[in-house]
């Protein structure tokens, strides 16, 4: 108890110097040193293998071993505000014959009936997360215009004392993110939403843990939880996680003569999302 209180009087103290943009930048830009630096943002592309759990109402629902394949973009010059840099392909099971596509042009699962469109809808939500995505953001988004850092504060996340900026975009999409005040990484993002349909809100929240050099200096978490309006919905275990594998194009897009389905809402389990 005592060590908790010298931690929430630590940030208190830091709390009431005066924060600026500056200060937001700072806390950022040593983030990004942090994962890597300049050696970080020239990571092209990224393979993560382990275990995936989907939760409904605090309760297990799905659960899969899962490989991601991510490949970044050579971004435009200068800098556009739509621009999607990423590529990534989700293959679960061990065979890895069923997989989901995402890159500029949409997204489709695939399996041994074909491939199945995603709808406009849930290719919007799947841009919007990773839009959201502070990582994402700090390998791919740091010369958008319009992007700002606003500072908030200092706060303590699972009895550790936290740096909090705000990062806003030009179509006003606001991001919170806590940053370890000693290891500088982000541990923690949440974002609000509005349901599609019936327009309450939702408070989605990421956080990430056990972050290991994965290569060449650069870090990354092993551990990524998700929770929706408080509630535990997704859990992520890596195994493994290697970059700059030389991935191929052929991971990302569509293989020639697949049949090709009426688009519609996804039929893998849960565990599978």
């Amino acid at each position: 108890m005592r060590r908790l209180w010298i931690l929430v009087l630590a940030a208190t103290a830091v709390s009431a110097q005066t924060q600026t943009p500056e200060w937001a930048r700072q806390v950022v830009d040593d983030a990004l040193r942090a994962l890597g630096g300049e050696k970080f943002l020239a990571m092209r592309d990224r393979v993560e293998e382990g275990r995936s759990y989907a939760f409904y109402r605090e309760d297990l629902s799905g659960m899969s071993r899962v490989k991601f394949y991510v490949r970044y973009l050579t971004p435009p010059e200068p800098m556009q505000a739509d621009f999607l840099g990423q590529r990534e392909r989700r293959a679960f099971g061990k065979k890895e014959d069923v997989y989901i596509i995402y890159n500029e042009d949409g997204g489709w699962e695939i399996t041994y009936r074909g491939a199945k469109p995603m709808t406009a809808e849930m290719f919007e939500s799947y841009k919007e997360t990773l839009l959201h995505n502070v990582l994402y953001t700090l390998r791919m988004r740091l010369k958008e215009p319009g992007l700002t850092f606003d500072p908030v504060g200092t706060d303590i996340v699972d009895r550790q004392p936290c740096n909090v900026v705000r990062i806003v975009d030009g179509a006003n999409r606001q991001t919170m993110v806590w940053f370890h005040q000693t290891t500088k990484l982000p541990v923690r993002q949440q974002w609000e939403r509005r349901d599609p349909k019936l327009k309450f809100r939702i408070e989605e929240v990421t956080i990430f843990d056990k972050y290991r050099d994965v290569g060449g200096g650069v870090q990354w978490p092993f551990v990524v939880r998700r929770e929706r309006n408080g509630e535990r919905n997704f859990e992520m275990y890596a195994d493994s996680v290697t970059i700059n594998r030389g991935l191929g194009d052929e991971l990302f897009t569509l293989p020639a003569g697949l049949k090709m389905l009426e688009p519609g809402g996804s039929n893998l389990r849960p565990g599978r999302k």
